[in-house]
């Protein structure tokens, strides 16, 4: 069904009547003005006459808090065309259709549609007789109802992107335009996918999925194999969502899940990153991983002696094997003394990895598709300093979560956390830049992100960490956004390309 006006969504209003349960906010509603505040379609609420003016502030409060506008909407049939007229003025930027909300309370609306390019969209359990009124069942089938409504009215020459990823993610990349509800300048539309509702009626409305599927992970158990299918479990949503995928090979995907799997695991990205070894720049400058060493069990006899056969000299930084995706996957530890590997609280199994001076400075990398951006971030000092800020007498190791802080030094260079500049003329971009396309071909990801470190005594860019789908935070919107977009749509349009492989 399309909009009124035959056209694409212009803006949405809420009624009063779905925004509250007596004087209570409806959960439902606060999570779809959250993505409608940043969807690129203008939003308002709206209220009719004889509500309290306790709840008349609570919805101006909530217009507020959402950036929204809030409207006085009187369904009396004197009144009613002049209040849509004041709300057309207030939204003279406004084009499209514009859906009004409403739910079973608002009869009178019901009984008087606006004679105008609005379309009342009706929450009601049981399905409205007027042919002018779309009916929905639940609230968080708003953004498939504009998904469907969008794209009926501008045909084939959109991709429907229907994404999921945890709540936080979600808001991080939404409030940055990432999502918008509205075609994009090159034929995009995003809406969320839900395990609200069934799965495969929102799944046959996308052309392509894009997930952050490591937010959806309840367990992963490693195995010597190099095949992870049956290893990881994710929550029930994702594992239907896995189960569609599976079920459908055509459809596309940003990215396979197969494709992320070496990302969980620490051992697996190290074993990947050997083969950057025949790599080098024009400075003579060569990119790899770190030397590291895979350990099950700290009191080996002989973990000393595999050590110096892995290249691997004290200090050394101790990971989790598993990467991400369970919640000690994050924690680390800086161990200066062959002894203090016994006690070691770092969850097993674990990869040991060679710490390298990199004078606090890390540069993370980002691929969007065929763009690749960085910038530059404080990071942790050389062991010289480590040693002199934490005590060179009894040093015990340095456990922390790489999720909340490192272990800094305050006055070391480039101490702004946040600096996206620095003192980069060290940095080889073209080698990375290589290193960067090499690891899009053998790890088959679009959008992915790794952090180097380059090693002040021999010049060695160094790979300590590749992670998917981040957030590219440090990469100015104007810039980011619309790289982010031609990724996704450079994957469906090599789509047949890659269906006949």
């Amino acid at each position: 069904m399309e909009g009124a006006n035959g056209g694409v969504i212009g803006g949405v209003i809420f009624h009063h009547s779905l925004l509250f349960h007596d004087d209570i906010a409806n959960p439902a509603a606060d999570s779809l003005l959250r993505k409608l505040r940043h969807s690129a379609i203008p939003t308002a609420i709206s209220h009719g006459p004889g509500i309290s003016s306790h709840k008349i502030n609570l919805l101006k409060k909530m217009a507020a808090l959402y950036s929204m506008d809030c409207f006085s909407l009187d369904p009396s049939s004197s009144s009613l065309e002049d209040t849509i007229n004041d709300i057309m003025l207030a939204w003279n930027h406004v084009r499209g259709t514009i859906l009004l909300l409403l739910s079973d309370d608002d009869k009178e609306l019901f009984n008087k549609p606006p004679n105008c390019n609005w379309q009342i969209v009706a929450l009601s359990a049981s399905p409205c007789d007027a042919s002018s009124i779309y009916n929905i069942n639940k609230l968080e089938e708003l953004p498939l109802t504009i998904c469907r409504l969008n794209k009926k009215a501008v045909g084939d020459n959109v991709v429907t992107v229907g994404y999921i990823m945890k709540p936080s993610r979600e808001e991080d990349f939404a409030k940055r335009g990432a999502f918008p509800m509205y075609p994009t300048h090159n034929g995009l539309m995003f809406f969320p996918l839900t395990f609200d509702l069934p799965l495969t009626p929102q799944l046959q409305e996308a052309d392509l999925i894009l997930h952050k599927a490591t937010d959806e992970i309840v367990s992963v158990e490693l195995s010597d194999s190099a095949e992870f299918l049956n290893k990881i479990t994710y929550t029930t949503g994702m594992e239907e969502l896995k189960r569609y995928m599976d079920h459908h090979v055509d459809c596309c995907v940003i990215d396979p899940l197969s494709n992320i799997y070496p990302v969980l695991d620490r051992l697996k990205i190290q074993h990947i990153l050997l083969g950057l070894e025949n790599l080098k720049g024009a400075s003579g400058h060569l990119i790899r991983g770190p030397h590291f060493l895979k350990v099950d069990d700290y009191k080996e006899l002989s973990l000393i002696q595999r050590l110096s056969e892995a290249k691997l000299s004290l200090p050394c930084i101790v990971k989790p094997q598993v990467a991400c995706g369970v919640a000690v996957a994050h924690s680390m530890a800086i161990v200066f003394k062959d002894q203090d590997f016994k006690d070691l609280k770092v969850p097993l199994p674990a990869v040991i990895q060679e710490y390298v001076n990199h004078s606090s400075i890390l540069y993370k990398f980002y691929v969007l598709g065929e763009k690749v951006f960085y910038a530059v971030k404080k990071s942790t000092p050389n062991t010289d300093i480590l040693i002199k800020l934490f005590g060179s007498h009894d040093l015990k190791p340095l456990v922390f979560d790489s999720l909340k802080s490192l272990p800094t030094a305050t006055g070391t260079p480039h101490s702004d956390s946040n600096s996206s500049k620095g003192n980069n003329e060290h940095i080889d971009e073209d080698l990375v830049t290589e290193a960067a396309k090499w690891l899009m071909k053998n790890l088959g990801l679009t959008i992915f992100g790794f952090d180097v470190v380059i090693d002040e005594g021999s010049g060695d860019h160094v790979i300590v960490d590749v992670n998917y789908l981040p957030s590219f935070k440090e990469v100015p919107d104007e810039v980011a956004i619309p790289a982010f977009w031609n990724a996704i749509k450079n994957k469906w349009e090599s789509k047949p390309a890659l269906m006949a492989q």
